[in-house]
């Protein structure tokens, strides 16, 4: 595809599915270097990160081994009208998209279509005839506020699926809802 460099083929052929995984500003974003880890794990996956600025407070880019993505990329790929368009590349080349965390803020952003950044016009622009999972991740008070739940029920009904928070520790110190990977079991 324009904008990615050819797939290597080899002997045998062997179907290599794309996951493209968002990462937004939720503390929780810490966790994105083991969320890759834990994904390339699988065989025959193949893995990219969109990030949000906010995100990059939370974890060290060195420590993503996949391509990574943010919006000053967007903006250097395309020059003129021939060119190819970031967001609309990603959501050709990704067969299920997961955005993990997802913040409150970038929560209400996708409920309501607001795209104002690499990764929310990916969203925006998204196949809905492939698989968008959310992973809500945000302070308890953010949680409980009545204006999630309608945003979540916002981006389910556009055929999206939550990956439900569980009760834990949270790094603030208050016990509430979080992202959870399998491995904090």
């Amino acid at each position: 595809e324009p904008g990615f460099p050819a797939e290597k083929s080899s002997s045998v052929p062997q179907k290599k599915h794309r996951v493209l995984v968002g990462v937004t500003g939720s503390v929780a974003a810490l966790k994105l270097p083991l969320l890759v880890a834990e994904l390339l794990k699988i065989p025959g996956l193949e893995v990219k990160v969109v990030t949000t600025e906010r995100a990059k407070h939370f974890y060290n880019a060195q420590e993503i081994p996949v391509t990574l993505y943010s919006d000053e990329d967007e903006w250097q790929l395309w020059k003129g009208r021939s060119d190819p368009v970031l967001h609309i590349e990603l959501r050709r080349w990704a067969d299920l998209m997961l955005v993990a965390p997802l913040d409150a803020n970038t929560l209400a952003k996708l409920a309501n279509g607001i795209c104002d950044n690499l990764l929310t016009c990916v969203v925006r622009a998204w196949d809905l005839r492939k698989p968008l999972l959310f992973c809500p991740a945000m302070n308890t008070a953010m949680w409980e506020h009545p204006i999630t739940a309608r945003q979540v029920e916002q981006l389910k009904g556009f055929g999206y699926t939550e990956i439900p928070c569980v009760v834990k520790k949270l790094l603030c110190g208050d016990e509430g809802q979080s992202f959870c990977l399998a491995s904090d079991w």
